[in-house]
């Protein structure tokens, strides 16, 4: 019995000095990482932060399209083919298109400029435009950059230029 109650003061003191130690290292783990700022000042970045969170989140939206490609068939290099993909706003925050971009030259596609309320629609045009020597099987990517997530989405056109 006395060598119990010996290993249980022992086991105890052992414990205790590591549950110290923890205290004293999470202490100098949270003044590093916060750089010597006061709780005050912490509780002030963080409120900010989950502001611009909120903010950001509070924007962001979702979209569909009609198509995810358009094959414009058989082509002549050398020749101006367009297409529209429809772009419908299926969230409840206004549709931003940043910017949309072509995986080459060949191909320009223009985005709506104005906001997409929810519930309408838009387009989003794409010329092609093979050059002479182009032959074959083309495929191009359009990446489009919105106020949604994911942030970007892809389209694509298909040619076979002869």
């Amino acid at each position: 019995m006395k060598n119990l109650f010996l290993f249980s003061i022992f086991f105890i003191s052992i414990f205790s000095c590591s549950e110290n130690e923890s205290k004293k290292e999470s202490e100098i783990i949270s003044t590093i990482v916060a750089d010597g700022q006061s709780d005050e000042d912490l509780e002030k970045a963080l409120a900010e932060l989950e502001a611009e969170e909120k903010a950001l989140n509070g924007s962001i939206t979702t979209l569909k399209f009609d198509k995810i490609r358009h094959d414009y068939g058989n082509v002549k290099p050398d020749s101006e083919n367009l297409c529209k993909f429809k772009v419908t706003n299926t969230g409840q925050n206004p549709l931003i298109i940043e910017s949309v971009s072509a995986s080459c030259g060949c191909t320009t596609p223009s985005k709506p400029e104005k906001p997409i309320a929810p519930g309408e629609s838009d387009f989003i045009e794409v010329g092609f435009h093979p050059k002479p020597g182009q032959e074959n099987e083309i495929i191009k990517t359009v990446t489009v950059t919105a106020n949604t997530n994911p942030k970007i989405s892809e389209i694509s056109i298909r040619a076979f230029v002869k």
